[in-house]
């Protein structure tokens, strides 16, 4: 193998590796195994997913986006905010782009580090769904934001079994075959909610996920708990910004902004995939 170029971003907690593959160099769909092995971490580069940019006759660029199991994600909120970012440096846009992604066309907008990035629609909501989760009755709603997400709504996140409760609620009957996010949320205020996710593909918690920020700000509207915009905090202590209009099923023009951060830039070798 020669040596691969990459970037790493990490958008609130989320940490990405992005290959310019404008080229069509590397063919991504035979790249799992090396998707999975790069994100390893502590053997490997180390990230919650693996980004390739590429060409695209309907936007600035494409993009092959694939979780740190190799399993290829329909979209990424904070994935896609460094990605935004990704295509500023590389010169591909200036502070708007827009990009092609497996659930439709993003764009998004810049201000230095800081991202504004238009979600797609969310469909299939779902609310009061009554499940039996690692040995508990749980009450969760849904919502696809470019991923399904399912949120319980609890008044102490930090105690619960958040592999466990999370793993159960995933993997799920009600969500198969793709399976959901799981999200626990309390409400802080008229305004926000403090998070933590379980996330599909990572198949572990991860300190912050941009699709399901916003799925939770929209399910927390739709039972009148907050009122937009939201502020989401997640794990990494970072504040996502929600705004939408209308709640539930007619919810519409939403936004996530948030931070993001270049890492540094890098050549892996071959004992990268060792």
């Amino acid at each position: 193998m020669s040596r691969i170029a990459f970037t790493k971003f990490s958008g609130s907690g989320n940490d990405f590796i992005f290959i310019d593959n404008r080229n069509l160099e590397h063919r991504a769909d035979e790249m799992i195994d090396f998707v999975k092995r790069v994100c390893r971490r502590g053997q490997s580069v180390g990230a919650d997913g693996l980004m390739f940019i590429e060409p695209s006759d309907r936007a600035d660029f494409k993009w092959r986006f694939f979780n740190a199991d190799g399993s290829e994600g329909e979209m990424c909120g904070n994935g896609g905010r460094c990605a935004a970012r990704f295509a500023k440096e590389l010169g591909i846009a200036a502070d708007s782009v827009s990009f092609e992604t497996i659930a439709g066309v993003i764009d998004a907008t810049m201000n230095g580090s800081r991202v504004k990035l238009r979600m797609t629609q969310p469909f299939d909501y779902r609310a009061g769904i009554e499940l039996e989760a690692n040995g508990r009755g749980v009450v969760v709603d849904h919502l696809n934001t470019g991923v399904p997400h399912a949120v319980e709504f609890m008044s102490d996140v930090e105690s619960v079994d958040i592999v466990g409760d999370g793993r159960a609620i995933r993997t799920h009957d009600a969500f198969a075959p793709a399976g959901a996010n799981a999200n626990f949320a309390r409400v802080g205020g008229e305004n926000s909610v403090i998070l933590r996710t379980y996330e599909r593909g990572v198949e572990n918690e991860t300190l912050a996920c941009g699709t399901g920020a916003v799925a939770t700000a929209i399910l927390a509207a739709a039972r009148g708990l907050v009122s937009a915009p939201v502020d989401v905090n997640v794990r990494s202590g970072e504040i996502l910004k929600i705004y939408f209009e209308g709640a539930g099923s007619d919810v519409r023009d939403v936004y996530m902004e948030g931070e993001t951060r270049l890492v540094y830039e890098g050549e892996m070798t071959e004992e990268a995939l060792l």
